[in-house]
Formats: structure tokens, sequence, C-alpha cells
């Protein structure tokens, strides 16, 4: 009897990861914290998915090269703010490097706190950190659900194709 030989393969290559996860579809967020001197720190994210329901927790990836990742890495609490298609341009100031992300306003301080809360954001949810959970080249950022706040429906915001969209695929002005 023989057994099939199987040969090692070689894990592929980043821009063809990159290529292929282009084709899944994830919501849109902004996920906001402030420093010891309250400073405040937000970044666009599409990596974030619920873990875990007793008890409640969230995960979010942060690139280890992120502006903003020694703050929210470090900070006690911090926010996610889940996006709707209202928000595509938001959305797209707090992908870019280099700009005052918070000067378009849009934000107040959470109740009882100085982290920054998407006032009209679809849905938030206030986390406790956890755990920061080493990950290739990001960190896995694990947050306890805390408080929630739902706001109004509408379209979702979409990270899809490598642009932001609507869920029936037309791009979001």
């Amino acid at each position: 009897m023989t057994t099939p030989t199987q040969t090692a393969r070689a894990p592929i290559g980043a821009a063809e990861f990159r290529d292929a996860m282009a084709h899944l579809a994830a919501p849109l967020t902004i996920i906001t914290t402030a420093d010891a001197a309250g400073r405040r720190w937000g970044f666009t994210a599409s990596a974030v998915t619920s873990v875990s329901m007793e008890p409640p927790l969230l995960l979010v990836g942060i690139a280890r090269t992120s502006s903003c990742h020694p703050a929210l890495t470090s900070a006690p609490e911090f926010v996610v703010n889940l996006l709707g298609a209202e928000h595509a341009a938001t959305a797209r100031t707090f992908a870019r490097s280099g700009v005052d992300r918070f000067a378009a306003g849009g934000f107040e301080p959470w109740p009882g706190s100085d982290l920054p809360l998407l006032t009209n954001a679809h849905a938030a949810f206030l986390c406790r950190r956890a755990d920061v959970l080493p990950a290739g080249d990001h960190d896995l950022l694990i947050g306890e659900l805390l408080e929630t706040r739902s706001g109004g429906g509408g379209e979702p915001l979409l990270w899809y194709q490598r642009e932001f969209r609507t869920p029936a695929g037309r791009p979001a002005q």
C-alpha cells in the first residue's frame, strides 16, 4: 500500500493575499480612544469582528505601523463606531495619515468619559481592553463590551474591491 506524498507548500505573498481578500466585503468602522494626556486618536478599520458572546468580546486588528498603535494598545478603553454609507468622507479622512482626523467634527465624548463617539454612527461599542495579541504585522486588540449605543439605520458602509461601497455594490460618495 502506498500513501500519497504531500509536498510542502510555500505560503502566498502579501500582494496575492491582498488581491484575494479584496473579494471579501467587510463592514467599516472608526476605532477611537484618548490617551492619558486627553489627545484623541482614531483610524478606519475593516478588521473588526465579534469573538465571544459570554463574555461579549470584539476583536480589532491594528497594524503595528499605525500612528494609533501605541495609543490603542495601551489605552484602557476604546470605541468601535460602526459606519453607514453617509460616513464615506469621514472614513476616508480617518484612513489617511498626516491629517487632523477629528478636524471636521461629528464626534462628542462618550457619556462619562473623554472617548470620541461618532454622534451619528449606526452603532457604537464602548470596550475595555481585555488583551493584545500579536499576529504577523498586526496586533489583535480584544475588547470587552461595556456599553453599546444604536443610532439610525440606513445602508452600511463596506470595504470591497479596495473601495468604500454600499451593499448594492455602488461606490460610496
